[in-house]
């Protein structure tokens, strides 16, 4: 850039515009592109470079620029070559500038870094939208408190490198050491980067939804999976929302998670909804069939519609019971809905045109787990929730009766990718022998034990399993 300068601007300009990308829409993004893209580690490793270059490539052409153009006559002088002049004088007398833009980048890379959870990246993240699901402040603070010591670390650690390497007295030993020092961090980033990469062993991948039930139904598939033959399986849990999901699995990066039947007709099919749910659930394997190659099981037992929640006081001084009963209040009061509820058919949009729903504001946005708290504690007068969530009691939060009937079946169905289940012959018979074996009270008190009391996924799940005997 700095020999070229007419390409300074165009370069910034695109590593700027990367910049300002939401980090969660880069990761969603890099699920649908071939060979760098998919979800784990390997596209999160990807996002985080991209996210780095900005600082990096603008403080070392800052830096360069800025040396006096005598510094390099001299080198022309001594019969160097524009190679040399670049690391022989420009770079060093740059250094310092350019380690400010790594320091920089590393930290904004150790913040971003806990999002690429919601695409199966791990880390810290994982505690953090666990925390969120559950609305739970101490596993929070688990995955926040170390990502930012982690972030102040590495910020003094590449303080201090900035300083040994920029002082003008500095012996040969510290040279030596510093040396040293960048060498075995190179290795050990080189070392992870392939190990992420490179993992071509083929195993079975769950993956699942970002809130406590699809963890839930993700472990027990896996599981019943890992007991029932000698596969092993990959979990790759809290991946976002349904379209996330369902890029992932067409992408081939999981091969299988759980899918409701009336989130798949109206947001996947972009069918309006209907209560039929022989017809939902046929429409939907023929299509997935077809379109996608993708298998739909039968249901495991139980249906998880949408609903509309109140608080408990709420519901008993207005005698509220139905959608119908609280649209006279609504004009005063303040809602809040996830993102996926404000944009699908079946959400919002025909919601409120079915009761006609009006409130005191636009609606606010809000993930699910800090929705629910929201309400219980007064911020919010109304949410939009899942009838099987362990949350409403928890929380004291009551359901309103959808009296006219507007929400679509949606049953709870294993979506398996065709070629995953023709790898694995056995995969079909172990996986319907989970249909229609969780109802809805199963999977309501499932919820309640991980909401509510605390106990661990694995643990709720072996003990639902045992039970069933489906060991």
């Amino acid at each position: 850039m700095s020999r070229y300068p007419k390409l300074a601007n165009p370069i910034l300009l695109v590593t700027n515009g990367v910049q300002t990308v939401p980090s969660l829409a880069l990761f969603g993004f890099l699920i649908t592109v071939p060979f760098i893209g998919g979800i784990g580690k390997k596209p999160a490793i990807i996002a985080l470079i991209l996210y780095a270059l900005l600082p990096i490539i603008k403080n070392t052409y800052i830096g360069i620029t800025q040396i006096k153009k005598g510094m390099r006559e001299a080198g022309k002088s001594l019969g160097l070559t524009p190679f040399k002049i670049l690391f022989l004088i420009e770079l060093p007398l740059a250094l310092k500038v350019i380690l400010g833009g790594v320091r920089i980048a590393a930290v904004i890379c150790v913040g971003i870094a806990t999002i690429a959870a919601a695409i199966g990246g791990g880390g810290l993240g994982v505690f953090i939208f666990r925390g969120l699901s559950t609305v739970d402040n101490t596993t929070i603070l688990v995955g926040a408190v170390p990502s930012a010591i982690i972030a102040l670390l590495v910020d003094w650690g590449l303080g201090w490198l900035e300083t040994n390497l920029t002082q003008k007295e500095s012996n040969n030993s510290n040279n030596q050491q510093i040396i040293t020092l960048i060498l075995i961090l190179l290795s050990i980033f080189i070392f992870t980067i392939f190990s992420f990469v490179n993992q071509s062993q083929k195993q079975v991948i769950i993956g699942s939804k970002n809130y406590t039930e699809q963890v839930i139904l993700g472990e027990m598939i896996a599981q019943h999976i890992e007991n029932s033959s000698d596969v092993k399986v990959t979990r790759r849990f809290n991946l976002g929302g349904t379209f996330i999901c369902h890029e992932a699995i067409k992408a081939e990066e999981i091969d299988g998670y759980v899918e409701y039947i009336g989130t798949a007709f109206t947001a996947i099919l972009k069918r309006k909804p209907v209560n039929d749910t022989d017809l939902a659930y046929q429409e939907v394997k023929k299509f997935y069939n077809q379109e996608f190659k993708l298998e739909v099981m039968p249901s495991l037992g139980f249906e998880n519609t949408y609903t509309l929640l109140v608080r408990e006081e709420t519901a008993k001084k207005y005698n509220l019971k139905t959608i119908s009963d609280v649209t006279q209040y609504t004009p005063k009061w303040t809602a809040a809905f996830s993102y996926e509820f404000l944009a699908r058919e079946d959400g919002y949009p025909g919601l409120s045109k079915t009761y006609n729903l009006k409130f005191s504001q636009q609606p606010n946005t809000m993930e699910l787990g800090l929705m629910y708290r929201a309400l219980a504690e007064k911020n919010v007068d109304l949410v939009a929730g899942f009838s099987t969530d362990g949350l409403i009691s928890t929380l004291d939060l009551y359901m309103l009766k959808d009296d006219k009937n507007y929400f679509p079946t949606y049953e709870a169905v294993p979506v398996f990718n065709q070629k995953t289940l023709q790898q694995h012959p056995n995969l079909t018979s172990i996986l319907q022998k989970l249909s229609g074996k969780v109802s809805s009270e199963d999977i309501q008190k499932l919820n309640y034990l991980v909401d509510h009391d605390r106990k661990s996924v694995n643990e709720v799940v072996k003990d639902f399993l045992s039970k069933k005997d489906l060991r």
